[in-house]
């Protein structure tokens, strides 16, 4: 089977008399670039140009019995979150040949349906999971699935090569910020409680505290915020917190949204943190105070992992750092 998309295209022995290298330098050089010198490879590249060579990159995979895609699996495409991430790691799959597939994990049913339908060597070459719901017995569910990692959140026990953020360690920043801007009735708007985000971040508000503090029940959305908020003005203003560790940006902006509709000034009555480092939260009526994670080096970085992973190579786990980004939604404690 040819690798001409058409008959009349250029041929490999072409572009390889070009060069003036060999036909499997060349195929080396497309295939395997790390194989090869970067001077052969800019000589293959710079003939592939002047032939107008091109590859059948199906034919290629038929042979090769690949697929040619990467699939992620998130676990909620709305939540402006993922974006970045997934721009990191379209950018390092797309250089290395791949396509990047999203599938979303939550379709309202079992998790069975959807990882079945993913977690399968002829749709894709590699998998990275970005849902910490997902279970050790979902994927063993799926025996032959292809090479895994996980990004973002994880698996609690499964041996899987992962790309993290340090979560509780961005947690700390967020409440010592607070802590230092004199606030001491300082609680939490979390995630749901099974969630491995949620455990982190509210450990890592312990930590600074002391003690888990009280905290607001929630799933990282607007709406978890605009609850969190509508109990918070049910609070007797003296029992009432006075600094807010949000533990995603979502439930911040919801937060902050109902108290400025009820006439509660920010940061004057009260101090808000979020979590994720979300575009828009800068562009708030009050721009919001986050730990900010480096998305889209959490996608390159996870995209990096999982081709060493196909390749055999050893795919470490990686844990990446945040920073505190401070902005308007804190200031010092009232009185």
């Amino acid at each position: 089977m040819s690798d001409i998309g058409q008959p009349s295209s250029a041929r490999l022995a072409d572009v390889a008399r070009h060069a003036g290298v060999s036909s499997a330098t060349v195929s080396r050089a497309l295939s395997r670039p790390e194989m090869v010198t970067e001077a052969t490879r800019i000589a293959v590249m710079e003939a592939v140009a002047a032939t107008g060579y091109r590859v059948n990159q199906a034919a290629r995979n038929l042979r090769k019995q690949r697929t040619g895609a990467i699939v992620a699996l998130v676990p909620n495409l709305s939540n402006p979150f993922f974006a970045r991430i997934l721009a990191g790691m379209g950018q390092e799959l797309g250089a290395a040949g791949y396509d990047l597939l999203v599938g979303d994990t939550r379709d309202g049913g079992g998790k069975h349906v959807t990882l079945n339908r993913f977690l399968d060597p002829s749709r894709a070459d590699g998998i990275i999971l970005l849902d910490g719901q997902v279970t050790e017995a979902d994927l063993a569910a799926v025996p032959s699935a292809p090479p895994l990692i996980m990004a973002c959140e994880w698996i609690r026990g499964a041996a899987l090569p992962r790309v993290v953020l340090d979560n509780a360690s961005g947690a700390e920043m967020a409440t010592r910020h607070l802590l230092d801007l004199g606030h001491r009735r300082i609680s939490w708007i979390g995630g749901p409680q099974e969630n491995v985000l949620h455990g982190a971040r509210l450990e890592g508000v312990s930590r600074v505290m002391g003690r888990a503090p009280d905290g607001y029940a929630g799933d990282f959305t607007l709406q978890a915020g605009a609850s969190a908020a509508r109990d918070w003005l049910a609070q007797p203003p003296s029992e009432r917190p006075t600094g807010i560790v949000a533990f995603s940006d979502e439930s911040a902006a919801g937060f902050m949204g109902v108290l400025q509709r009820n006439g509660v000034a920010i940061p004057d009555e009260v101090s808000i943190v979020g979590f994720d480092g979300i575009d828009w939260v800068a562009h708030l009526a009050v721009p919001l105070t986050t730990v900010r994670q480096p998305k889209f080096r959490l996608g390159q970085t996870a995209a990096q992992t999982l081709l060493a992973h196909m390749r055999g190579k050893a795919a470490l786990s990686t844990m990446l750092m945040p920073e505190l980004v401070i902005r308007e939604s804190s200031a010092a404690a009232p009185g």
